[in-house]
């Protein structure tokens, strides 16, 4: 039965990225143990390579890219409720309902 296209874990990519990284075994070698592309055993190594900066990161004052728009947002919605308050109080004496 033929596997299906990236359906391999992120566990599993980052086993053969570590053992790329080693460099005990050719590429080829590798591609071979874990029937993988050379060209991908590559690209998981670079992504490896990439990414293990973040892994150390100091993410207590870190803020996440979802919180800064939502944060924004709470802010804007307070300042359009101000200036609706005093529209409301500005406009007050000519009501006429």
């Amino acid at each position: 039965m033929a596997r299906k296209l990236g359906s391999r874990g992120s566990g599993f990519k980052a086993k053969v990225a570590l053992a790329a990284f080693k460099g005990d075994k050719t590429l080829a070698q590798l591609a071979q143990e874990f029937s993988a592309h050379t060209t991908q055993i590559s690209t998981w190594k670079q992504r490896l390579l990439e990414g293990a900066s973040e892994l150390f990161e100091d993410r207590r004052r870190k803020r996440t890219p979802e919180e800064t728009p939502v944060d924004e947002l709470y802010e804007q919605i307070g300042r359009l409720k101000m200036e609706l308050e005093w529209l409301k109080k500005k406009l007050a004496p000519f009501d006429r309902g």
